[in-house]
């Protein structure tokens, strides 16, 4: 966990002084500025950053000096397309530094560290953050998100704690970094402690919350959650409804997925496809493909999601012609070039149903290289239907070309050439992955209790109730025994 102080620091102000220079910017060039600038806003906010820095030189050429909003909209720009604008980026704040702006004016000056910190330069953002003579709530909030974006959690954290004032944007700002980071528990523990000081979550932060329950599997929170939800105003807000019918798939409680998502008075696609891949993944085939035929007779176009959730659901029961069908559909009716995973559903299809030869024409034709799903899938299946290690062995040049991460393609094989009595060969994949490095990586379970989650591994006795646990165990093992003698002498006496 991160810690804090919960002292607060006095707020203090300084006069704002305006450098002489943009003081001498009269009365008869402030009607040119604001056009040259509104120009140059225009253009950073549709993206052309390009165009808008050609009018800024021109503007400079033609002798008007730049005022706060043409930092501001040009820093902005620099800041969303990190790639290709580092000169330009160095011009702008040069140029500040020179007029003042960025010690003198509060909103220059967190526009710059803002740009550096979506540069990833958070170094030269906290350089400028302390060279400030003014910092108002969105300067600390954006330092405080450069160094969440930047995984320098210790560093965010500190600004936090030195904040003269949090608000909402501070505290979700902290919620929303550790969750992009993946410190879930510490995000719903900081979401508990901002309740806790008397800030109330707007929807972003209740995203947030939703996301870390999600990847905890932290059910009971998430219910929580959603009771909150259900009192507020943003009961409607379909990112909300999406991020709990997330939720809920997620923790295989897809009955309370349909209510969220049939209760919704407005869907959006994204809530189309959380439903349609939810229910697919929990073994809900049939009523995947059935909202996947709704969201098509509602007037909704299916995209990349929605046939990789269309397509789980035929792998599941083994509808290997229909799934092949919407496989063609994908690319000549909505022209949706297939991804990765769409041909992973493909081998997956085709591999559940036996046809191992088709799975492996797929891989063997696919535009892309075959990454270690769509080989372990494939493999998986080779052992499940007959051991065919001669099949296996076709896809050893697939595994050699991967970018090894994982030890489990390599276990496999090794456990097919076991089990055919072919020691040479299971001794050779050990060795290969001896070579490469991988050992292989023990599996966990976890459970959640009174919204904490205990993980355990097999053979682990790292938690602090090990003992005790182990002793309730002994206890339901000899019942469970004792059952089952009782039950054998019923049918013996029958």
């Amino acid at each position: 966990g991160h810690t804090r102080a919960t002292h607060t620091y006095p707020l203090t102000t300084r006069k704002n002084n305006v450098n002489p220079k943009i003081q001498k910017l009269n009365q008869s060039t402030s009607e040119t500025i604001v056009s040259w600038t509104s120009r140059i806003t225009l253009l950073s906010r549709d993206d052309r950053l390009a165009e808008a820095a050609r009018e800024f030189s021109d503007m400079r050429l033609a002798g008007i000096e730049p005022n706060h909003i043409t930092f501001i909209s040009l820093l902005s720009a620099c800041g969303n397309f990190p790639s290709g604008s580092e000169a330009l980026s160095d011009l702008l704040h040069g140029y500040a530094c020179k007029l003042g702006l960025d010690r003198s004016h509060v909103m220059v000056g967190t526009a710059i560290l803002g740009m550096y910190s979506k540069r990833g330069h958070v170094r030269k953002a906290r350089l400028v953050f302390d060279y400030m003579e003014d910092k108002n709530s969105v300067t600390w909030n954006t330092m405080i998100d450069g160094y969440m974006r930047n995984g320098q959690v210790d560093n965010a954290v500190k600004v936090f704690d030195e904040m003269p004032e949090r608000d909402l944007i501070s505290w979700t700002a902290m919620i929303t970094g550790f969750v992009k980071k993946g410190f879930h528990e510490e995000a719903l523990a900081w979401f508990r402690e901002m309740q806790i000081s008397g800030v109330n979550p707007d929807y972003v932060a209740i995203i947030a919350a939703l996301a870390a329950c999600t990847n905890l599997g932290a059910l009971s929170f998430g219910l929580w959650a959603h009771r909150y939800v259900v009192s507020q105003d943003f009961r409607n807000n379909v990112r909300v409804s999406n991020s709990l019918i997330d939720l809920y798939c997620r923790c295989g409680c897809v009955e309370f997925a349909r209510q969220v998502f049939d209760t919704m008075e407005k869907r959006t696609v994204v809530s189309w496809n959380s439903v349609i891949v939810g229910f697919a993944a929990n073994g809900n085939a049939n009523e995947s493909l059935v909202y996947f035929r709704k969201m098509q007779e509602e007037g909704f176009k299916p995209d990349a999601v929605t046939f990789t959730g269309a397509l789980t659901a035929c792998s599941h029961v083994g509808l290997v012609e229909e799934g092949f069908q919407y496989f063609q559909m994908m690319k000549t009716d909505y022209r949706i070039s297939p991804r990765i995973e769409h041909f992973g559903c493909l081998v997956d299809l085709y591999s559940r149903a036996g046809r191992l030869e088709d799975a492996i024409k797929v891989v063997e034709s696919m535009p892309m290289k075959p990454n270690e799903v769509v080989i372990g899938s494939l493999l998986a299946a080779c052992r499940n239907h007959g051991n065919h290690t001669i099949l296996a062995e076709r896809l050893m040049k697939h595994i050699s070309d991967l970018d090894v991460k994982g030890h489990s393609n390599y276990v496999i094989l090794s456990n097919m050439y076991a089990a055919d009595g072919k020691w040479e060969g299971a001794s050779k994949m050990r060795r290969k992955m001896k070579g490469l490095g991988l050992k292989k990586q023990p599996g966990y379970s976890s459970i959640e209790i009174d919204d904490y989650t205990h993980v355990f591994m097999a053979g682990d006795n790292a938690h602090v109730e090990t003992a005790y646990i182990r002793e309730v165990l002994e206890v339901i093992s000899y019942d469970l025994r004792l059952q089952g003698c009782v039950i054998a002498s019923d049918l013996v006496d029958d």
